[in-house]
């Protein structure tokens, strides 16, 4: 079999695929909220809750289970009765953290250029389906 060359169409699908299932950690609501908190520095689960009202138990087990395995936190459990989990970002996860910053950021310098590019359009295009 002829391996395909870097450019293809099939690596390019893949590596979209890939590239999908990892943005899908920045367009998840609580993944997000997470990796915010965490970024002042690891928190026990159950203060880590706190700190986002409305997340119920399985979503933020969910959630956290979701940034552990991608590596963007680790998890650390104390032996003690009950035992203490601990959660913290990866280097990884501080560095996606500070890029989305970025992004917000940019967002909020280009919120006023959106939001009249979107009237102009919404103007243009009103009546035509």
């Amino acid at each position: 079999m002829v391996e395909e060359p870097a450019g293809s169409r099939e690596h390019a699908a893949e590596l979209n695929s890939w590239v999908r299932g990892l943005l899908a950690r920045v367009e998840d609501k609580w993944g997000v909220l997470i990796l915010g908190v965490l970024a002042a520095g690891g928190l026990r689960y159950s203060e880590l809750g706190r700190h986002l009202p409305g997340v119920s138990q399985r979503m933020l087990t969910l959630s956290l289970r979701r940034l552990e395995r991608d590596g963007l936190v680790t998890r650390t459990v104390t032996p003690v009765n009950p035992p203490q989990v601990d959660y913290a970002l990866t280097e990884v996860g501080l560095s996606l953290h500070r890029t989305m910053l970025v992004l917000l950021g940019w967002a909020k310098d280009h919120e006023e250029y959106i939001h009249r590019s979107r009237e102009r359009f919404d103007a243009e295009h009103r009546g035509t389906g």
